[in-house]
């Protein structure tokens, strides 16, 4: 672990797949994906067998795996310190570079994970056995630019060597298909959904809160393998927070457009995704859509104030005065829908680290609605459900303090032969409760429509 990291250039490729299929069967093997290159997705990274994994169980136990490490007693129960711990193993000095990650924790932090640690419990039962958190300590990784169209493993000796042994294989096979062996089937009806939307609109009138991020979730039986469903799924809506890690019978498959928190040199950046619109059947609808998304008070209201409560949570670890939004409600586009997405900035404080600007901001406040604790609150009292990954966040965080975290929205679970996604969003006192249901179906129905 001490010898020095190299890094060796690699034929570039636009798209991760390829390699990745060589490595997807080794432990731990995880691919962060841009989707598209883009502004926002630049870089892919892809990394496997890593040194200690980290999974925090549903009932907050912890497990440690490692064949060379071994986690303090003194840590139990202190998922902080043992992450930070973690990253400390690894050298913090090996080689100057512009490139995202050379070295660290790769992994997700569950909605659920979330919601424990703000110590408000959930009266429903969690839909997956998934860990709240799986996380691997990686030595390794290889990196594709898009901006530079280059890619490089970055990697010591030993290792360099291994994973060019891997490459050298045939890439994974397929050994079964998949495919869906029942249609997905929504937990809500319209009418369960507008049940539940007429209490939170009772919940703002009251001034419990100004905005709430209700979703419903969908599920179908599938067999086969999970990353054949990947790929149908990003041919199908190529976004710039994408990610995939599978093991034993789970599966995480995230197609996300929204970045929750980027940290490069203390620089804090988080760019929240409220208000949105379907895709227009012709390019002239396909207009009128867009402005009329632009245009929408409604809309607007519900996306400055996520822009408060984030500029409130970022506020918490920022530098007094640093915290500034220089793009506020502008239209991003996607395969199905339009987004309005705005921009977050601030300077993280000198004794703050990465985890500790994620622990304050967790989970994102455009997915759980204002203010913070009693929208999650009431979350909890009307999704019949846990949430599982789904809003919650995939990424990395480097050993040399930068970090870069999705919204895992647009995000399947696959568990023990069932898949898993959800779709939702925030209601808030002039929402209309039709519009609000097709919206839900809005948003997943290019993934439901890629598999079946």
């Amino acid at each position: 672990m001490t010898s020095a990291l190299t890094i060796k250039a690699l034929p570039y490729s636009p798209t991760p797949l390829e390699i990745f299929a060589h490595l997807r069967k080794r432990h731990g093997a995880v691919l962060l994906d841009s989707g598209r290159p883009s502004a926002n997705g630049r870089y892919d990274i892809i990394s496997s067998d890593p040194l200690a994994t980290l999974e925090v169980m549903p009932d907050g136990q912890t497990n440690f795996t490692s064949s060379q490490l071994e986690l303090p007693s003194a840590l139990a129960g202190d998922m902080h310190a043992q992450q930070q711990w973690m990253l400390d193993q690894l050298p913090n000095k090996d080689l100057p570079s512009e490139l995202p990650f050379l070295g660290g924790l790769i992994g997700y932090w569950s909605y659920d994970l979330g919601r424990n640690n703000l110590a408000i419990p959930s009266r429903h039962p969690s839909v997956t056995n998934l860990p709240l958190a799986r996380l691997g300590l990686y030595d390794w990784c290889i990196t594709f630019d898009h901006e530079q169209q280059a890619a490089w493993l970055i990697a010591t000796a030993t290792r360099q060597q291994q994973v060019m042994q891997w490459l050298a294989q045939p890439p994974v096979s397929v050994t079964k298909d998949f495919q869906l062996i029942s249609p997905f089937q929504g937990q809500l009806s319209q009418a369960d959904y507008t049940e539940r939307f007429n209490t939170v609109q009772h919940y703002i009138r009251a001034g419990d809160c100004y905005q709430i991020n209700l979703a419903q979730r969908f599920t179908a039986s599938y067999e086969g393998d999970e990353w054949q469903a990947y790929l149908r799924l990003r041919k199908a809506t190529p976004t710039p927070f994408s990610g995939f890690m599978a093991w034993q019978n789970q599966a995480v498959l995230s197609l996300s457009p929204e970045r929750f928190i980027q940290c490069k040199d203390g620089r804090v950046e988080t760019r929240p995704i409220k208000g949105t619109r379907a895709r227009g059947k012709t390019p002239e609808e396909d207009i009128a859509l867009a402005k009329q998304l632009v245009s929408s008070t409604k809309d607007r209201a519900e996306n400055v104030m996520i822009v408060d409560l984030l500029r409130n949570d970022l506020g918490r670890v920022c530098a007094p005065g640093s915290i500034r939004v220089p793009q506020l409600c502008q239209l991003e586009s996607y395969p199905n829908v339009h987004h309005l997405v705005s921009v977050i900035q601030g300077q993280l404080t000198k004794h703050r680290s990465p985890l500790s600007l994620l622990t304050a901001a967790f989970p994102g406040g455009s997915i759980t609605g204002a203010p913070k604790i009693r929208a999650m609150q009431i979350i909890d009292e009307l999704e019949p459900c846990q949430r599982s990954v789904y809003c919650g966040s995939l990424g990395y965080i480097d050993k040399r303090g930068s970090m870069d975290t999705s919204i895992a929205i647009r995000t399947m679970v696959a568990d023990a032969g069932k898949l898993h996604v959800w779709g939702g969003g925030g209601l808030v006192a002039d929402s209309k409760a039709d519009e609000e249901y097709t919206e839900t179906l809005d948003k997943i129905r290019h993934l439901i429509g890629a598999l079946e």
